[in-house]
């Protein structure tokens, strides 16, 4: 039978700091914050040896008791660190963002701000969070000044700012009326984050539904502007965007909206692009890839493949034929479908009349060519030069990913490209052009089915006549029924369709009395292989056609 008179003989026989390590365990775990204070009393009053661990969990039950406790929770959380100062315990970074927010909670953002430049003298590197505190105060006093003083320290540090942070920026420049930096805010949430929040997306449309949104603009008419280098800017930069500055003048007409399967905005009819890479990101992307290559293939193997491809750079899609081939082949009787590889082949052959690449294993072709079945079809491939095989203990990865890059043309597979080798690649580039390039594939019914790219981005878009599209957050089975803004000014539509029209009659001389006659129309093209780039050279068709 127990003893009930144990539990408070075991309590009454307790040491101050077992009582305190026992009191402390339940404390930290139920962000307790009159309990914090309690015990952090107690072993003050005890003379207990605390150390870092401690005071950081008291420190941050106190600054996570902000909007509860008030003022109290303030002047014990310095406490709490002036006890850490006097005892010669060196803060950390964790102890800073504490304090920090403390300050900040008090409207001293300027403390808030010494305190995270002040881990210098402890050796410890900043985070974000780590900023956050005194930004925000920043922000909230219209303090732009010291605000764009933070965000320099952040990036200073090697830190990246996010949603959270840019839009707080964008908020107070676009509250002071600097237009210039809510358009650098603007873009800089275009480069960090696909979709906005709604917070964010209010702080968006308060700026261009404003008196001061409705300034900005060139002062210029549709006849100054220079269309045309706006077109190669956004060329340039890979569609999406130019980032030449606010483009026209006028009052916006800002809208929530839809965007149909096909791209176009339901709210003004613009039809969104398919953003890719730049020129410029695309070639940096192309070299980390053949320096990442070189590093762990043959150097000789690499080369030789990308001289081949400058001789053979007429292709609009890299088809990864092992990832193909072996495509649900794991039952008892599986192996490599040739059938399914040719049948990806063919389909490509159709969409676009023109042979894609397929990259494989010489080692596997060479198995392939052991079968009498399989030897025509290969030879042939080889023949038109649409079949290369990578060299014996290579990783055939990096061949079909460079030159998928390097022609900037579209990728057949279905790897998730998430090893280790693509880790290597970043997050600058890497998933933005695999979004844009990566074809799927599936076989329903055993025909071959393929998943083209979405036919518009789902990123913050500036367009060549200066409206934004942005899109906000949320989880669709069904795109369509995505949350878009839509912020336009109607009369640079309006001058921009005329201009257009002017422009393309006088060019074709069919223009009379302002009038448009004989309007050829523009001949369509294939809706899921028209963002393929490169020229192409005729090749001789080929019985699998």
């Amino acid at each position: 039978m127990k003893n009930p008179h144990k539990k408070r003989n075991d309590t009454k026989s307790q040491t101050p700091a077992t009582k305190f390590h026992s009191d402390f365990s339940i404390c930290s775990k139920e962000k307790d914050f009159t309990g914090a204070i309690t015990l952090f009393d107690f072993a003050v009053s005890q003379n207990l040896k605390l150390n870092l661990h401690h005071l950081n969990c008291f420190l941050y039950i106190c600054s996570n008791s902000l909007e509860a406790s008030g003022d109290i929770a303030i002047e014990k959380g310095f406490n709490i660190f002036n006890h850490m100062i006097s005892s010669n315990i060196n803060p950390n970074e964790a102890t800073i963002t504490a304090v920090s927010r403390l300050a900040a909670a008090k409207n001293d953002a300027d403390y808030s701000f010494e305190l995270v430049k002040s881990l210098v003298k402890y050796n410890e590197k900043p985070r974000l969070r780590t900023y956050d505190a005194a930004l925000f105060c920043y922000v909230k006093k219209l303090d732009a000044k010291m605000a764009y003083l933070v965000e320099k320290d952040i990036l200073s540090n090697g830190l990246c700012l996010e949603e959270p942070e840019i839009a707080a920026l964008l908020k107070v420049s676009a509250d002071l009326g600097n237009e210039e930096k809510v358009y650098e805010y603007l873009h800089k949430l275009r480069t960090s984050v696909r979709c906005v929040t709604e917070s964010t997306a209010e702080v968006i449309e308060s700026w261009f539904s404003g008196e001061m949104g409705r300034k900005v603009g060139s002062g210029f008419g549709l006849e100054e502007w220079d269309i045309g280098r706006v077109k190669d800017v956004i060329l340039k930069n890979g569609g999406g965007w130019h980032g030449l500055g606010w483009v026209g003048n006028g009052e916006w007409v800002v809208r929530r909206t839809t965007v149909g399967s096909g791209g176009g905005c339901c709210g003004c009819k613009e039809e969104l692009a398919c953003v890719d890479l730049g020129r410029e990101d695309t070639e940096k992307f192309a070299q980390s890839v053949v320096a990442l290559a070189v590093e762990r293939e043959k150097r000789s193997n690499f080369t030789q493949f990308q001289n081949w491809l400058e001789e053979h750079n007429d292709f609009e899609a890299i088809v990864d034929g092992a990832n193909i081939g072996l495509y649900q082949q794991n039952f008892v009787e599986g192996g490599f479908s040739v059938s399914q590889l040719e049948a990806v082949v063919k389909e490509l052959y159709k969409r676009s009349n023109k042979w894609p690449l397929v990259i494989l294993h010489e080692k596997r072709i060479k198995a392939l060519f052991a079968h009498p079945c399989n030897r025509g079809l290969l030879q042939e491939w080889i023949d038109n030069g649409i079949l290369y095989g990578t060299p014996v203990g290579s990783n055939d990865d990096w061949y079909w990913i460079y030159a998928s890059v390097k022609l900037k043309c579209m990728l057949v597979t279905n790897d998730e490209m998430r090893d280790h080798i693509f880790e290597l690649l970043g997050r600058s580039f890497f998933p933005r052009w695999k979004e844009r390039h990566q074809v799927h594939y599936t076989f329903p019914k055993g025909q071959p089915k393929l998943e083209m790219p979405p036919s518009y981005s789902l990123v913050i878009q500036e367009s060549e006549r200066g409206a934004w599209h942005v899109p906000l957050t949320g989880e669709y089975n069904d795109e369509t029924l995505r949350t878009w803004l839509c912020i336009t000014r109607p009369e640079i539509y309006k001058a921009s369709d005329e201009f257009s029209k002017s422009a393309e009659a006088q060019e074709s001389g069919k223009m009379i009395n302002g009038k448009i006659i004989n309007q050829s129309s523009n001949s369509s093209h294939n809706s899921e292989i028209k963002c393929v780039t490169g020229k192409r050279k005729e090749r001789s068709e080929s019985p699998t056609k």
